[in-house]
């Protein structure tokens, strides 16, 4: 199990990681991107099982990278679950449309994430 976790803040990812860690899930490798424009380029060199992405980023946020995603060949059935503090309906809506796996809202615990993504994995 590969996974990219996309947040601008690398506290942040550090946080999810370990979050995963306590979780149980069972992850092999963790690959990070700062932004959905470095996560493209990772993903231009690297297969990745699942991605957990931030929806608030500068340069290009999760909104437009999801969409980047699901454009392309290689990439448009990864699993992703966006990790935020957003709740706004319209942002949700918006997700779930571009085809979104799961949400985790900030702050979580490690069984929230691990429940959200098994679910999404399936």
């Amino acid at each position: 199990m590969r996974l990219l976790i996309v947040d601008d803040s690398s506290t942040m990812r550090k946080i999810i990681m370990r979050g995963i860690r306590q979780s149980g899930f069972k992850v092999d490798e963790f690959l990070e991107a700062g932004n959905g424009k470095e996560a493209l380029q990772v993903l231009s060199s690297n297969e990745v099982d699942m991605i957990l992405t931030d929806i608030n980023m500068p340069e290009m946020n999760g909104l437009e990278f999801l969409e980047a995603l699901r454009s392309e060949e290689k990439t448009k059935d990864v699993p992703v679950v966006m990790i935020t503090t957003e709740g706004a309906e319209n942002v949700v809506k918006k997700a779930q449309e571009l085809g979104v796996n799961g949400f985790v809202r900030k702050p979580f615990t490690p069984e929230s994430l691990n429940l959200t993504l098994t679910k999404a994995l399936r």
